[in-house]
């Protein structure tokens, strides 16, 4: 009898630790050194995964970029550094982006009535938590329902813009999921006033961000119908003071795209227009018929037509698609070309040992 009871004492001590052990919580430290084995057994690409969260590309955008025009932007960054760059600009744009325009675009457009559209807006305010009278209150179900895809669009920024696959390094482009999107133009010009006035921090990764009002196929007539409607759209803007004759200039950025990677092109004309004086031509024959009273500066022009070739992936039939925008005197630099202003000045860059 003695001999079981010291054995049940022994396996009663031998337990109780144990039991306390598992009543405790674990310490920061124990915390730390779990996380840390945690990640040591994760393979690369699940740590980095869990570091930064990228979009994933669109491969259904360079056909869909064939039916129709897309607006967006093109960003240009350091070469081997597009995943930054692309973690970056996305955390830009979604601060100006403001999805909250989608939801007020899609009630102006599906309300027949006055009333449904005051109504639609009514509840849009008080899904923020405030009502139109301006009293805070908490929003109810009855105040969302039918406003499932608006709060999707308030939710879920990330769907807003699209991550298109480039054959080029250094080269982000982002557009538009749909079709009623912000003015790129607007949204660049106030990322450029918040950098210069420092509300805004200095981007690392990237470089340029140039706005895309619409894309076309490299061709003349499409090409001629969109420039047209987009000068014309500028010139009729009360904002925009023009001087009389209008000072414009043409630029034309191909991004290393040769006639030797063009060789399956059959279209002749998509071929001619790959010529730079070819499209300069173009362009400012289209500027002068929507604007007769207009001539060419490249020193101090007051508005600029940029022609971006994109230089995309897997589009079919070996069409090529051009990114089209008119800017302002601004948004624009003459030296040493017509192109997007910097994010920083070239000076400031070096001093910080960036390459722009």
């Amino acid at each position: 009898m003695a001999g079981e009871k010291e054995e049940s004492q022994k396996v009663e001590e031998e337990l109780k630790p144990e039991n306390e052990n598992e009543d405790e919580e674990p310490t920061v430290e124990e915390e730390l050194k779990e996380k840390q084995s945690d990640s040591k057994r994760m393979k690369p690409w699940e740590q980095h995964a869990a570091v930064i969260n990228l979009p994933r590309f669109d491969y259904n955008a360079p056909s869909a970029l064939l039916q129709r025009s897309y607006s967006g932007f093109l960003v240009t960054c350091s070469i081997k550094r597009e995943k930054s760059a692309t973690k970056e600009v996305m955390s830009i744009l979604d601060k100006y982006i403001g999805s909250y325009n989608y939801a007020n675009t899609e009630c102006l457009e599906s309300s027949d009535a006055s009333q449904s559209t005051k109504r639609r807006k009514t509840q849009i305010d008080e899904i923020g938590g405030i009502s139109a009278e301006g009293m805070e209150r908490k929003s109810t179900s009855e105040d969302t329902d039918g406003l499932s895809g608006n709060m999707d669009s308030i939710e879920e920024k990330g769907s807003v813009l699209s991550l298109v696959k480039l054959t080029r390094s250094g080269l982000l482009l982002l557009t538009f999921a749909r079709e009623n999107s912000p003015d790129p133009v607007a949204i660049v010009s106030n990322i450029f006033q918040c950098v210069e006035s420092g509300s805004l921090r200095s981007p690392l990764w990237c470089h340029r961000i140039f706005p895309i009002q619409a894309t076309c196929l490299l061709d003349e007539k499409e090409l001629r119908t969109v420039v047209s409607k987009l000068v014309l759209q500028f010139v009729n803007d009360k904002q925009n003071k023009l001087a009389h004759p209008t000072k414009f200039a043409v630029g034309y950025n191909r991004r290393g795209i040769e006639e030797t990677q063009t060789k399956h092109v059959k279209d002749s004309n998509m071929c001619s227009l790959l010529d730079r004086n070819k499209c300069f031509e173009i362009v400012a024959s289209v500027v002068k018929e929507a604007v007769p009273d207009s001539s060419v500066d490249l020193k101090s022009p007051e508005l600029s037509i940029l022609v971006e070739l994109l230089p995309l992936s897997r589009v079919p039939n070996g069409s090529l698609l051009a990114a089209v925008s008119v800017l302002p005197q601004n948004l624009v630099s003459v030296k040493p070309r017509l192109c997007i202003k910097p994010l920083v000045p070239d000076g400031k860059a070096k001093n910080e040992g960036v390459r722009r």
